[in-house]
């Protein structure tokens, strides 16, 4: 079995991203490993519908640093080993390639579970990084509630 020693667990704040933490948690208490928690803050890409140059905004990563120092706190504090990355970029590409500076053995994220047009448009991080991460990608689809 694979020694998965650090462990990146992309979060945007979402419930779907919180069940990936947990699985995550587990993982590295089994393993003595590290969870690195990440924030990508979206900043608006050339396809998208904003001027551009766009420049972060660093009250966005701090505001985000909170929340997962809060998130952490909650959930990983006494149990694991953690570390708090928060960078301003595109979530599909600076997943990945955080994945790879940080040289992680095992991602663990979420999808969104979108279907049809709004995955058309939207897009997939989850897929994105399946097919550029340097390590292995699980990921954890969990249940749409019905509106």
């Amino acid at each position: 079995m694979p020694k998965f020693s650090k462990i990146l667990c992309p979060i945007d704040f979402e419930q779907h991203c919180m069940e990936a933490l947990d699985i995550a948690c587990e993982l590295a208490q089994e393993r003595n490993a590290t969870i690195h928690l990440l924030h990508v803050a979206r900043i608006p890409s050339e396809d998208m519908d904003v001027p551009v140059p766009f420049e972060a905004d660093p009250r966005w990563e701090r505001v985000a640093r909170g929340k997962l120092e809060r998130i952490a706190h909650d959930r990983l504090e006494g149990k694991v080993a953690y570390q708090i990355h928060v960078i301003s970029g595109i979530p599909d590409a600076d997943v990945a390639r955080i994945a790879k500076e940080l040289d992680v053995d095992l991602v663990v994220m979420a999808t969104h579970g979108r279907k049809g047009l709004s995955h058309f448009i939207l897009g997939s991080v989850a897929e994105h990084v399946m097919r550029e991460a340097h390590c292995p990608v699980l990921t954890m689809r969990t249940k749409i509630k019905p509106a």
